[in-house]
């Protein structure tokens, strides 16, 4: 039976102890990190309590709870969930708002509706986020003293039809896993099947891209997952080839998608094998993290510049007509300044937060009949979403729906707060918070003790939460399948128990 790793015999000579010392490198640079983190999130505060305009300790108060939701998502007993809505809203909250506010006077790039830049509007849109935080915040500690925690320690593997199956087919399984996720983004690409901001090209017979969507989304995302765990359990303790082969499918996956989030699921991932070595008593070495940090950057600034090029193009392609006078130099360049402004936002202002509550707390329309209208709303490739054209001065009105489909999302803190009511966002923020501690246990009991497969599944729901808004009745197909995806491991695992005769 495979087991959990094992440490080797420790070795007191001196190469051994050169060893220790390199393998306490990532924990030293951990420290390292937070430390700068701290100060520079200190240095960032302290100057935007200059240039804000509402009262200050609103700012400071949306400052402490934003911070201590972050810090939460990393501490002893967080769950995996914790740490992505931590982090996703400290970016999309108080990161975006305070380098905003601090380095370009209060203007966003993204719609802000009716806001008007005021202290009091700047003071609601904060008291609004700061409620909902919390809401979130205590739902993580209730839950951890109530709920689920994971364990110090894994004992056992629980999927050892899986991973008796791939020690014995390991070169079949993984020359099957890169010929799969090859497949399916190279005829996505050339088919249009499920892309991002595109409308669909081609649809397939027996529902077939709904599954297209589910593996391009997180589908072989788990499949990688699965491949680590096995891959742990054959006793691999960096398994440098199949965490290349995982980021290679996320790359491949999300060029085909026409999307720049490779970075989502590859963190996901990265994080649930981290803790399942250090459950495992696993040290990492700096080399590992090293080439392994190395590799993902060269991927992920190449996934980015590939698909703002493509979407460069595609766009080009369709505004930009061909004929005399127009010279191939000229399209040239307007494709490369296209792939300029759509990489500089990136990296902040794509990250769902703030904006969304500013419009939402300054538009006349809050109440309960805008709750009802926007649960209302159906996924319609012909139009777009009911926060575009309902709260905001959308800049993808005028979109040519026949060729693209762009949408803006409120996000669901702003959703929640459609009725105008704080003790309702507060109440809701704190029930998904539990609700999302029990998926996540979910995961982990059905998943066979899988903690690469629980960071990425809390990923999924964690980014679902955060860009929630748009045809928001639809949720229940992205946990469907996630519940799918749950039950075809969890029942392929028990045939193949069964096929090895225990």
């Amino acid at each position: 039976m495979a087991g959990p790793i094992i440490p080797a015999k420790k070795d007191k000579s001196l190469f051994a102890m050169t060893l220790n010392l390199n393998e306490m490198q990532p924990r030293l640079i951990a420290r390292i990190t937070w430390g700068f983190a701290s100060l520079l999130i200190l240095v960032l505060t302290i100057a935007t309590l200059f240039q804000y305009k509402g009262h200050i300790y609103i700012y400071l108060l949306f400052s402490v709870v934003s911070n201590i939701l972050l810090y939460c998502g990393f501490r002893r007993n967080a769950i995996f969930f914790d740490t992505f809505i931590g982090v996703f809203f400290w970016l999309g909250f108080w990161l975006k708002l305070t380098v905003r506010v601090c380095f370009t006077a209060g203007l966003f790039h993204e719609a802000v509706g009716d806001f008007d830049g005021s202290g009091a509007a700047f003071d609601h849109a904060l008291l609004v986020t700061t409620c909902g935080l919390t809401g979130l915040l205590i739902a993580s500690f209730v839950r951890e003293k109530l709920i689920f925690k994971y364990p110090e320690k894994l004992k056992e593997d629980n999927q050892n039809g899986l991973s008796r199956f791939y020690i014995k087919y390991r070169t079949l399984v993984l020359t099957g896993f890169v010929i799969s996720f090859l497949v399916i983004a190279l005829t996505n690409i050339y088919l249009g099947i499920y892309q991002k901001g595109a409308i669909t090209q081609t649809t397939l017979p027996f529902g077939l891209n709904g599954i297209y969507k589910w593996l391009l989304l997180f589908g072989l995302a788990s499949f990688s997952a699965v491949i680590l765990k096995c891959e742990l359990s054959a006793k691999k303790e960096f398994p440098y080839l199949v965490v290349i082969l995982s980021m290679l499918e996320s790359f491949s996956t999300n060029v085909s998608l026409l999307s720049r989030g490779m970075i989502l699921n590859v963190a996901a991932l990265a994080y649930g094998l981290y803790t399942s070595l250090k459950l495992g008593f696993v040290k990492l070495r700096l080399r590992f993290v090293v080439t392994i940090s190395l590799m993902f950057v060269i991927l992920f600034m190449s996934s980015v510049f590939a698909v703002n090029y493509m979407r460069s193009s595609a766009f080009q392609s369709l505004t930009v007509k061909g004929g005399v006078g127009v010279k191939a130099y000229v399209i040239g360049d307007l494709i490369g300044e296209n792939i300029n402004h759509m990489t500089k936002p990136l990296f902040l202002d794509r990250w769902v937060g703030i904006e969304g509550v500013m419009a939402v707390t300054t538009s006349k329309k809050v109440g309960w009949s805008l709750w009802h209208e926007a649960w209302e709303e159906k996924y319609s490739e012909s139009t777009t979403s009911f926060y575009d054209k309902t709260l905001i001065t959308s800049p993808y009105i005028h979109t040519d729906f026949t060729k693209h489909h762009h949408i803006s999302m409120p996000g669901i803190l702003a959703f929640l707060f459609y009725p105008g009511s704080f003790p309702f966002l507060f109440t809701c923020m704190f029930v998904l918070g539990l609700i999302a501690a029990l998926i996540e246990m979910s995961v982990f009991k059905l998943g066979g003790n899988n903690l690469i497969l629980c960071s990425l599944m809390a990923q999924v729901i964690a980014y679902r939460f955060a860009s929630f808004g748009y045809a928001p009745i639809q949720t229940y197909l992205i946990f469907g399948a996630l519940y799918l995806n749950l039950f075809v491991i969890y029942f392929v695992n028990k045939c193949l128990l069964i096929w090895h005769g225990k």
